[in-house]
């Protein structure tokens, strides 16, 4: 998670990308505000994180509770809380879905 939020600080694309299951990565991923207008990130806090078991596959399954604050352009900060699903493939964590909260 911690480096999904540093990828997201950096506009890296290509990591965010590598790192979200193909089967739900969109194809544009919002990095930038309508406009252009650069998204400006403020700071990342885990809540919780838990694995809660496997899939038919044998693939673990986690979750990570996160509250991330951004702004965009010179206005009010915002706050994002998600509970995040991720997926264990062959040792590597993909992003697979969240639910905001």
């Amino acid at each position: 998670m911690r480096s999904r939020y540093s990828a997201f600080v950096r506009g890296d694309e290509a990591y965010l990308r590598a790192s979200w299951d193909p089967a739900t990565c969109p194809p544009d991923l919002g990095l930038d505000a309508p406009g252009g207008v650069r998204t400006q990130w403020l700071g990342l806090t885990v809540k919780q994180h838990r694995l809660t078991g496997e899939n038919a596959a044998g693939e673990r399954i986690a979750e990570v509770e996160f509250v991330a604050r951004y702004r965009v352009g010179g206005g009010a900060a915002v706050r994002l809380h998600e509970l995040s699903r991720f997926m264990q493939r062959d040792g590597r964590w993909f992003y697979v879905d969240g639910d905001h909260r």
